[in-house]
């Protein structure tokens, strides 16, 4: 079993014997996850599992209308899971690396920059703002 696996199966018992539903919920389908993955032909890190399914449960905010009561769940699910994922970086350090990344390539264009401070950012900065901030240090 992988660490997040272990770390989710003993919080899972903490959480039936505290009789916290909503936290039991959340990390009963985390596991789920993580046991689909276990089974499939083409495994992938359990913490690339968490970051896709934070982001999904994330996305999904913007398909409820303002002030809806599932916002509330939605939130309290992501500060759950935010504890299974790796501390999140500033805006000004992601400007730095972007910058670092154009200044080391004579013809920095967005494909380039992206390609190389993906993996760098994966899972601890959003994607779409890393993307607005090369677009427009680019220009």
């Amino acid at each position: 079993m992988g660490d997040l696996k272990d770390r989710v199966s003993k919080e899972i018992i903490a959480a039936m014997k505290a009789k916290d539903k909503k936290r039991l919920d959340v990390l009963r389908y985390l596991k789920k996850l993580y046991i689909e993955n276990d089974t499939a032909k083409k495994q992938v890190p359990e913490l690339d599992i968490t970051i896709a399914h934070a982001k999904k449960i994330k996305d999904s905010i913007s398909m409820f209308p303002e002030g809806s009561s599932q916002i509330e769940g939605i939130k309290e699910e992501i500060a759950i899971l935010s504890e299974y994922l790796p501390a999140q970086i500033d805006e000004a350090t992601v400007i730095k690396m972007i910058k670092e990344i154009i200044s080391s390539h004579e013809k920095a264009n967005m494909g380039l920059v992206m390609k190389e401070l993906s993996p760098k950012i994966k899972g601890v900065f959003e994607g779409r703002k890393a993307t607005e901030l090369v677009k427009s240090l680019l220009s």
